[in-house]
């Protein structure tokens, strides 16, 4: 399988920020000392180009973030210090994604190991997010010609607010989300299909719901290529997670998602997305435990 990494593009954020940049480094290390990673093909991506950004921001915000103009609150709202590392970082992310749904349409499977930026919306970035990869990644194959229909299956614990919001009135990308219903962002932007969750949710109600939520999307069409955000943060240990699920739960939610893309004949890309732990050990188990069930698959398949 083909994994794209950007840690060496990474913030130098201090230890107290509660945004865990290191599990970026981490996760890579650990994947690249697993015996069962030994086939796989670790990737330094490209940086997202301006053409490519364009397709999904306005030409205003992504001056603003290429020169260090934008405003106090712009910068507050994204929630990390404007540098150039801040905007080769971003673009890399961005990169790493368009290059995974690509290689996911030749090989089955493919990952960004960070990722997920699903807050930022056209002309703004949110909540750690500056650009948002999976709508770009979308509009970026479907310019190319190489994919129409597509779907955002988005299981951070946090809604995806942006990424409906810049592939709202798209008749060919489909967004869904399953987060927490009292959960940052307060306010909401409806996806195509939103399942909100109470605070406190564990493994049994969450997956029943997500089986229920698949079942149900898979009535709607067949999609060329699924972009799954596989957010650590509904685990019980999460910061700002609120729910109450397992790392077995989390690996099971995988499992869910892996093999309906699987029997749906649905090449899948996934990023990282959220992940506030205290222990950035356990964010890294879980994503680690995402790669090995989809490097696994990709074998098998």
């Amino acid at each position: 399988m083909r994994l794209f990494y950007t840690d060496h593009f990474e913030l130098p954020l201090p230890d107290t920020h509660r945004f865990p940049m290191s599990k970026y480094r981490l996760l890579r290390e650990r994947l690249a000392r697993s015996d069962l990673h030994r086939d796989d093909v670790f990737i330094v991506p490209p940086a997202a180009t301006d053409e490519q950004l364009l397709l999904c921001h306005t030409m205003r915000y992504l001056d603003a973030v290429k020169t260090g103009t934008l405003t106090t609150a712009e910068i507050r709202r994204i929630g990390f210090p404007w540098s150039p590392a801040m905007v080769e970082r971003s673009r890399r992310s961005t990169g790493a994604t368009i290059e995974a749904a690509r290689a996911a349409l030749q090989d089955g499977v493919s990952a960004n190991l960070a990722g997920g930026t699903h807050h930022a919306f056209a002309d703004a970035g949110e909540g750690y997010c500056v650009f948002n990869d999976a709508a770009v990644a979308i509009k970026t194959l479907r310019r190319e010609g190489l994919v129409q229909r597509a779907i955002v299956i988005d299981l951070d614990v946090h809604q995806g607010n942006g990424t409906a919001s810049i592939l709202a009135g798209d008749p060919d990308s489909f967004t869904f989300s399953m987060h927490g219903a009292k959960n940052f962002p307060v306010r909401k932007v409806a996806s195509d299909f939103d399942v909100p969750l109470a605070d406190g949710t564990g493994d049994d109600e969450y997956l029943e719901k997500l089986r229920e939520s698949l079942a149900t999307i898979e009535k709607t069409n067949q999609f060329e290529l699924a972009i799954y955000l596989a957010g650590a943060d509904p685990f019980s240990g999460d910061r700002l997670g609120r729910m109450k699920l397992t790392k077995a739960g989390l690996a099971q939610r995988d499992t869910l998602v892996l093999e309906w893309c699987n029997s749906q004949g649905t090449p899948l890309a996934i990023a990282m997305s959220g992940g506030y732990a205290a222990n950035v050990c356990d964010i890294v188990d879980i994503h680690a435990e995402t790669i090995r069930q989809a490097s696994k698959q990709q074998r098998n398949v």
